[in-house]
């Protein structure tokens, strides 16, 4: 979704509610100041961000007594409160909370639930490393699964969002312990976290996923499609050991026919369709990966590829396998589109195959 439709999770019946409810758990809050204040004349041209940390900033000065008694009112706000806007809550803590660790941590663990803490534990991870090392093993361990995914997300190298914590990317080999207490949950909420924690891993420091994903691997279907996802970026990239632990195998022998493309010449907005067919010509059953590679024109002229997954299938000799597609070129929030000759490369068992030109016009 876009920013301008996420944003509006804080919208004014948002603030007037907030504002509301501050006014119903706390009889001495001005509720026309904190109104007055939370919407400027320029509040539509906030963003999402903006719009959240305006608040948090706002209800420090809005809300009556220090920094506990302020935290009492935001833990009881929390429940009232449903879907995106929830990250307020937490994001308070992280603004004004950071001086007085034992009560901020114990609230973002009280807070998760509602919506994730992810993003305000991290400047807690950057000023108390070890401690905050312990505290997500413990996390990891609690009964609800919103701390136990806290303990993995909250973690991650990369988180997307996030503030960056240099010594948590510098060093991952810190955060397995937590990943291996987590890599059987019986959440796949939790699971999914971890697999994207070993995805973040993985764009820097592969040799440790892909060595600790051998010793994951078959323990248990959960774990071997949680390693799948955590090798994604791995796999898309062709990496031999990466694909060989899935059973796709480099040196397949098979034959491609012609690939069929139309139109070759088309403009932004249009879409792009092709075919191709791949027969297996080894003497056992074999399992293929099939993707294919969009190298867009970037605004300098250069080319920047992206990968695009097809399917996966096991094929039996002398089988074949026709494949229709089709990629649109229409623009997006997240991608504009530059005229000028893209190219189209298929991907087999991370074997580049093939590379077709194709001449995107402007509108």
């Amino acid at each position: 979704m876009a920013d301008f439709v996420l944003k509006d999770a804080f919208d004014l019946a948002f603030v007037e509610r907030l504002a509301q409810a501050c006014k119903t758990l706390h009889n001495a809050f001005d509720q026309k100041a904190f109104l007055t204040a939370a919407l400027p004349e320029n509040w539509t041209a906030f963003s999402l961000k903006a719009r959240m940390r305006h608040l948090s900033l706002q209800l420090g000065k809005h809300l009556k007594g220090d920094y506990p008694e302020q935290l009492q009112v935001i833990l009881a706000l929390a429940p009232q409160f449903n879907g995106l806007a929830g990250m307020l809550f937490p994001d308070f803590v992280e603004v004004h909370g950071q001086a007085d660790p034992d009560r901020s941590i114990a609230a973002l663990a009280a807070l998760t639930p509602y919506l994730s803490s992810e993003f305000a534990v991290r400047p807690f991870l950057q000023q108390h490393p070890e401690r905050m090392l312990q505290q997500h093993l413990a996390w990891a361990e609690h009964a609800s699964e919103h701390l136990r995914r806290l303990a993995s997300e909250g973690i991650r190298p990369r988180l997307p969002w996030g503030q960056d914590v240099p010594w948590v990317k510098k060093n991952p080999a810190l955060v397995l312990p937590i990943l291996e207490k987590l890599r059987n949950d019986p959440s796949q909420y939790v699971r999914r976290s971890v697999a994207n924690n070993l995805n973040d891993i993985s764009k820097s420091h592969p040799d440790l996923v892909l060595e600790l994903a051998q010793r994951w691997k078959g323990q248990s279907a959960a774990t071997n499609a949680l390693l799948k996802h955590a090798l994604r970026g791995l796999l898309k990239k062709g990496h031999p050991l990466a694909l060989q632990l899935f059973g796709f195998r480099g040196d397949l022998a098979f034959e491609l026919a012609t690939v069929h493309i139309t139109p070759t010449t088309l403009a932004i907005g249009e879409k792009l369709k092709f075919e191709f067919s791949l027969r297996h010509a080894g003497l056992a059953p074999a399992q293929y990966r099939l993707e294919y590679l969009l190298h867009y024109v970037k605004m300098n002229g250069s080319l920047r590829p992206k990968v695009f997954q097809i399917a996966e299938r096991t094929l039996q000799p002398g089988e074949s396998w026709l494949i229709r597609r089709q990629h649109s070129f229409e623009e997006r929030t997240t991608r504009k589109h530059q005229p000028g000759i893209h190219q189209l490369q298929l991907q087999i068992n991370g074997q580049l195959q093939g590379l077709y030109n194709i001449e995107l016009l402007p509108i």
